[in-house]
């Protein structure tokens, strides 16, 4: 897998007869928003097939699978727009298999999900999962359950082999974590004890396979009384062969202070769950100034504490799937960025006809523009180059895999990087 940055005065024809490709399999594999406008700095992904199908009248993916000895995933993986169609269409090329390097190894992927997600974007991203997260159940103090429309994605995830995670946070009507929610039910034995049977029957009713415990901004106060409720959860959920794991704010160490870290007790935590997501994201946010959303610097230095006291084989790293674009200059406290796709983002760098700059250090892709308004801009967004590094922390630091926080867009680099790179474990 080669990842090509582009160069001035380089077309897509240019680029694909370097490569011995043909632009389609460029623009496939890319789903390139702006193939006739390439951007300076735009990265591409190149994949050289090595095997080939045509479709013909009564293929179908679980024959043609057979034909070549591999799985239907293998294909979907490699033709993630066939995970769309409802029947395959005679004269249609898929590819079979490309030029591959050694993998790297196993990993695990969680990618987390709303309800109203696209189902076309869902289905072509399924095959690159292990689980599907669905975002989230809520709850009272009194241990109800405030659920969510899942039947659909659920049933949808198990038609591709993938089965769901539940998730639980202390969230208010308005989708904002609320601490107080969360100590009501910490020191109420009675309604905690409810909550865990009815997240239990949902999950055996639903086909729930785990418990995802997405607790953020608790009270430091509470930090024994978090670490109480996930110990009476594993002890609830283990007998019965379901998974528990929790989401962890990123911490660099076991002193830090703030609402978001304090309670975040990695190695109390990490002892207990099956799993720990540690949420390496948001260092660039939609209230913050603009920067990259997960520096590698600063998501080695949380990987590198995580490793020194939780298990490694526990440890999924946070993945962002997401760009923003901050208006300059910023002015903390009276504005906040818009958020986009990554694929958005490249189509607006063509927009405007900017080159795409590379923060060596973070290693993640900006640029700067200016609106018909004149007002400028500094979009800040990942790519092939930046997903790479990211996702080769995994085998460096022999951690279990990655959670996708979230799946709402493709993004074409990030699945064809982990598939290239690594084997995606099955549900």
């Amino acid at each position: 897998m080669i990842i090509h940055v582009v160069e001035q005065g380089q077309t897509l024809s240019s680029i694909a007869e370097q490569y011995g490709v043909t632009p389609e399999r460029l623009i496939i594999d890319n789903e390139l928003p702006n193939p006739e406008n390439l951007v300076v700095g735009q990265s591409l992904i190149v994949r050289i097939p090595t095997l080939e199908h045509t479709i013909a009248p009564g293929d179908t993916l679980l024959s043609i699978a057979q034909t070549y000895n591999v799985t239907v995933e293998d294909i979907l993986r490699n033709n993630p727009w066939a995970a769309v169609q409802a029947v395959l269409t005679p004269g249609q090329t898929l590819v079979i298999t490309f030029e591959e390097e050694t993998k790297l190894g196993n990993i695990l992927i969680n990618g987390y999900a709303y309800p109203f997600i696209n189902r076309e974007v869902h289905r072509k991203t399924l095959p690159f999962l292990t689980y599907q997260a669905l975002f989230t159940y809520g709850f009272s103090p009194q241990g109800d359950l405030v659920p969510i429309s899942d039947e659909a994605l659920i049933s949808e995830g198990y038609t591709f082999g993938v089965p769901p995670i539940m998730m639980l946070a202390p969230m208010t009507p308005e989708m904002e974590f609320n601490s107080q929610i969360a100590h009501d039910m910490f020191v109420n034995p009675e309604g905690q004890n409810r909550l865990i049977e009815n997240i239990i029957a949902t999950m055996q009713e639903k086909g729930y396979i785990g418990l995802d415990i997405d607790f953020e901004f608790i009270l430091p106060e509470d930090r024994q009384l978090f670490i109480d409720f996930i110990a009476n959860v594993k002890s609830r959920l283990q007998p019965l062969g379901f998974l528990t794991l929790v989401a962890l704010a990123p911490k660099t160490s076991g002193e830090m202070t703030g609402l978001l870290y304090e309670a975040h007790d990695y190695p109390a935590m990490g002892a207990i769950a099956d799993l720990v997501l540690l949420m390496t994201y948001e260092w660039g946010y939609l209230f913050g100034p603009p920067m990259a959303t997960s520096p590698l610097n600063n998501v080695r230095r949380v990987l590198e504490y995580g490793v020194s006291v939780i298990p490694r084989e526990k440890i999924l790293m946070g993945v962002p799937n997401y760009a923003y674009d901050w208006s300059l200059p910023f002015v903390m406290g009276e504005a906040m960025a818009e958020a986009l796709s990554n694929q958005e983002a490249i189509a607006r760098a063509a927009q405007y006809g900017v080159t795409i700059q590379f923060d060596e250090t973070a290693q993640a892709p900006f640029y700067f523009y200016t609106d018909a308004q004149g007002v400028e801009h500094v979009v800040w967004f990942d790519d092939a180059r930046s997903m790479n590094a990211k996702l080769r922390l995994i085998p460096e630091f022999q951690i279990r895999g990655a959670g996708v926080w979230q799946i709402m867009n493709f993004f074409p680099a990030l699945w064809m990087l982990a598939n290239g790179l690594f084997n995606i474990e099955r549900g």
